[in-house]
């Protein structure tokens, strides 16, 4: 079956893509209530993927205070996020899409691909400010398609105490080898190394995807030399007691909860957790995960884009971009960023958010490194690369098939589906 959604045709599969990219490390809950309005000068409909924040909301307030400034009165519906991507490509469909689109960032190349957005050689938007490689996660066939609101991502937690027992410097971290070396000592000092996620869902690839990307391999290859050594690194450690096989069925949640019981070295997390990191009941660091050889890996971004859909009305678009600017100016953007546990996707802002809480100096490094899962112009392709690479984590973590086998048939699966 197959639909026309702004002159444009778009296969049923995008509603799967939806649903394959998943949520990994933004926020969730029950849906409200849909409406918009075409043409005119009448309200401004907002939709965004935070139905936990009501009217009395600083979160509200703020995009009740930018439709102002822009001369217009906003409404605005939060949505769980999956339910709000389906409802906006349905609502592209009906040609009664709002006029402000907020969604988690690998959603934006199938809402693209739809059809559904404008790009901001349309709106007009100003992109300058933002780092280049936030804005990769909303750009398709070389046009952008919206902005970063903030972003967040992965690194290492740490336990002071449990480091200080097996007598390592975090600091001397600075690739694969030596982060090894650690857990080897962890072991020998009677406590557990390193847990993460590595379930059969997106959550998996996510927390694997800094390991991969920080081998030097690229996801249009899931068998190259490069992946395997990365599937092989979380193998070996599985074998060698280092991580705890839980790690095979642990989402992010439950990672971070073996974490929190103060016998792990390490934790790879995300800054999401970093209110939940000063209620541990000991002390702990953070550094970035190390690539294999040397430096920050790249890992994956989360967080949203700020998106203005296809309207039949182009006028509206000036006011959009208004109500977008508003959104993502600077001030703006470091009360929004603080709220979200977010990092600033401008230079200027990061260094506003450090100054205020220099703990978030080592995740503007990492997100800094960082990169859209979408990006490399896969779009929609990711899901169909994602899936069948989380699947060759699951068997190769389970033993069932070597690291190499796994990624072999991870990557005839992904070509066969391209």
């Amino acid at each position: 079956m197959k639909m026309v959604l702004g002159g444009r045709r778009v296969a049923a599969f995008a509603f799967a893509a939806v649903m394959a990219s998943g949520l990994v490390a933004c926020s969730s809950g029950s849906s409200g209530s849909s409406g918009s309005a075409q043409g005119g000068t009448g309200p401004y409909q907002v939709w965004d993927p935070y139905p936990q924040f009501d009217d009395s909301s600083a979160w509200v307030a703020l995009l009740k205070k930018c439709g102002t400034e822009a001369g217009v009165t906003v409404q605005r519906t939060g949505y769980d996020t999956s339910d709000l991507t389906n409802k906006a490509l349905l609502a592209a469909q009906q040609n009664n899409s709002p006029d402000v689109l907020i969604v988690d960032n690998p959603v934006i190349s199938t809402l693209a691909e739809a059809g559904a957005l404008a790009t901001t050689d349309d709106t007009k938007l100003d992109t300058s400010a933002m780092l280049p490689n936030l804005l990769g996660a909303g750009q398709i066939g070389g046009k952008t398609y919206g902005v970063p609101i903030g972003a967040n991502t992965l690194a290492l937690y740490y336990n002071k105490a449990v480091l200080a027992k097996a007598g390592v410097d975090p600091a001397q971290i600075k690739d694969w080898a030596s982060l090894t070396a650690a857990l080897a000592k962890v072991k020998a000092a009677g406590k557990k190394g390193i847990t993460f996620s590595g379930i059969g869902t997106e959550e998996g690839s996510f927390q694997f995807l800094p390991w991969y990307w920080g081998s030097g391999a690229a996801l249009t290859q899931l068998d190259s030399p490069e992946a395997v050594s990365a599937l092989q690194l979380w193998t070996d450690w599985l074998k060698q007691g280092y991580a705890p096989n839980s790690v095979i069925n642990n989402t992010q949640t439950t990672s971070w909860q073996e974490f929190a019981t103060g016998n792990y070295a390490f934790a790879e997390n995300g800054t999401w957790q970093i209110a939940n990191a000063k209620k541990v009941g000991f002390k702990y660091g953070t550094i970035a995960i190390p690539a294999k050889v040397a430096g920050t890996a790249p890992a994956p971004t989360g967080g949203e884009f700020v998106s203005v859909p296809v309207q039949t009305d182009t006028a509206r678009y000036a006011t959009s971009a208004k109500i977008v600017t508003c959104l993502t100016g600077s001030d703006n953007l470091l009360a929004t960023d603080t709220t979200l546990s977010y990092i600033a996707p401008t230079d200027a802002v990061q260094q506003k958010q450090v100054a205020e809480n220099a703990e978030l100096g080592i995740w503007v490094d990492a997100v800094k490194a960082a990169k859209g899962r979408t990006g490399d112009n896969l779009g929609t392709k990711y899901p169909r690369i994602s899936e069948p690479l989380w699947t060759a984590m699951q068997a190769a973590l389970s033993g069932s098939k070597s690291p190499k086998d796994a990624l072999t048939e991870a990557q005839g699966t992904a070509a066969a589906a391209q």
